[in-house]
């Protein structure tokens, strides 16, 4: 019986390798949660949720556009953008207003008190990336950009 335990105990503890080597789904799955549990513990330090920090980040990147638009370019979905737009706005970091170019819906704009909390947000993301990258050196790092941007359809 212990014999049997301990080899249960040291296949559980094998098993995973195995697997990720075997299922690069999988691997990827793994390594993606594990870096979205990285982030939001720092976001959490910070106080600003990483969904609001790419938010603020569109906005200033490319302006005044719809919550639409926020949710489809940054992939999170409808219902979750319209709680991290309300609370970036109950903050006083962004506002909505009436989309000039279509009345019925909102353009949602960033504010300057939004720009202060992006640019110190902003301050922490190399040492954030440092970390959850050490494992890789910066050609590594540049390779896994690359791959991922192949296997999202964005890479050049």
């Amino acid at each position: 019986m212990a014999t049997t335990t301990r080899t249960a105990e040291r296949a559980r503890v094998t098993y995973f390798p195995q697997l990720a080597a075997e299922r690069l789904d999988i691997a990827l799955c793994r390594a993606s949660a594990a870096v979205a549990r990285a982030a939001d513990a720092r976001a959490t330090e910070e106080g600003l949720g990483v969904g609001q920090h790419l938010v603020l980040q569109m906005l200033d990147a490319v302006g005044p556009c719809s919550q639409q638009t926020l949710s489809e370019e940054l992939r999170i979905d409808r219902s979750v953008m319209v709680s991290v737009c309300d609370d970036l706005e109950q903050a006083g970091h962004v506002r909505r207003e009436r989309n000039p170019r279509d009345r019925r819906s909102y353009a949602v704009t960033i504010t300057d008190s939004g720009r202060r909390r992006l640019a110190e947000a902003q301050t922490s993301i190399p040492a954030f990336l440092e970390d959850a990258f050490h494992p890789l050196t910066p050609e590594e790092r540049g390779q896994l950009s690359a791959l991922l941007g192949k296997l999202l359809g964005i890479g050049s």
